[in-house]
């Protein structure tokens, strides 16, 4: 069936410069957005993003893009938009993504790692945008969404109110640590880093819910792949080279690396349920065992004892043991 195109984007492409200009749709992601390449004569591309509103609002995208641009980061510049209409036409990045790139070639994993790490140092070595602080009540908003779709989706019954206060223990110690704060990309992952220039530029995607926060919040994302196995050793070697290069403390680092590793995985395996649920994405479910994993290693470093003492009162063994469970359609 033929792709419809976004309302307006014939007269935006005509006036960005780009009239006549062939356009490819992508495949999406889990959002409402839609992207498209699009051609124009002489093999030049550039890509179309299609934020419609009300759903989306490409606002943060363009503020974040714009300021990565200006401090010496690879965001994709930007060539026009349109915010009203939720159109954008931004620089091509290319095919080069780094989930891809490994897929065909593994024996440079530690290269692209490293090169994806030293990225993050570059980042947090500028003083923080002008995005929103990472505070207590996001971390405890996106904690939530476990209790909110996982645990009913699992004909759950669990302590909400303890559930809060288990994670506002286990985090309140980080809080002043993340202060002044780095900006945190918030989806910083092998899926969403393009390879460029060969294997040493990190070409930055999908930042558009930056916020100041926690340096080691970036890294857990990365590590900790929702979407990637990432080896345990290869794990420990990037944390040991992020530490290397920043000089931060690395006991320290390494229990809040545990907690925000901790409260990213809970909060994706809930986006991944409520995909399912609500958006119809049944896909996502799939990769809810590799995150469950995850969440249960940091859960062992003593400082999410709180919450590991939840789960342990309000999530049967045999779902922890089977990786969350399966889910009934």
């Amino acid at each position: 069936m033929p792709v419809e195109l976004p309302q307006g984007v014939e007269p935006f492409l005509a006036a960005a410069g780009w009239g006549e200009a062939a356009i490819e749709p992508l495949a999406g992601d889990a959002s409402f957005r839609r992207y498209f390449r699009v051609r124009r004569s002489g093999d030049r591309t550039a890509m179309l993003m299609d934020a419609p509103p009300p759903n989306e609002d490409p606002a943060p995208f363009l503020r974040a893009a714009k300021w990565l641009d200006g401090n010496g980061m690879r965001a994709p510049r930007i060539l026009a938009e349109d915010a009203a209409r939720g159109l954008v036409l931004l620089e091509d990045f290319g095919e080069a993504r780094m989930r891809d790139y490994l897929d065909q070639w593994p024996a440079d994993e530690r290269q692209v790692y490293c090169a994806a790490v030293d990225a993050l140092v570059e980042l947090h070595r500028l003083p923080p945008g002008p995005f929103l602080d990472y505070s207590l009540s996001e971390y405890q908003r996106e904690a939530r969404l476990l209790i909110e779709w996982y645990c009913p989706a699992q004909s759950l019954y669990v302590d909400a109110a303890g559930y809060s206060a288990a994670w506002e223990q286990a985090l309140s110690p980080l809080l002043p640590r993340q202060r002044p704060g780095v900006t945190v990309l918030r989806d910083y992952h092998a899926e969403n880093i393009m390879l460029l220039n060969g294997l040493d530029e990190q070409g930055l995607l999908d930042f558009q819910d930056a916020l100041v926060g926690h340096p080691a919040y970036d890294l857990v994302s990365l590590l900790q792949d929702a979407r990637r196995d990432v080896s345990p050793d290869l794990e420990a070697e990037m944390f040991d080279h992020y530490v290397a290069r920043t000089g931060v403390s690395a006991e320290d680092f390494l229990a809040d690396y545990a907690r925000l590793g901790a409260q990213r995985n809970a909060k994706i395996v809930g986006i991944f349920v409520r995909l399912w649920k609500r958006d119809g994405k049944p896909r996502y479910l799939d990769l809810i065992p590799r995150v469950w994993a995850l969440l249960e290693r940091d859960l062992a470093h003593p400082a999410l004892e709180p919450v590991a003492r939840w789960f342990d009162a309000n999530i049967p063994a045999a779902l922890r043991e089977a990786g969350g469970g399966s889910f009934a359609a």
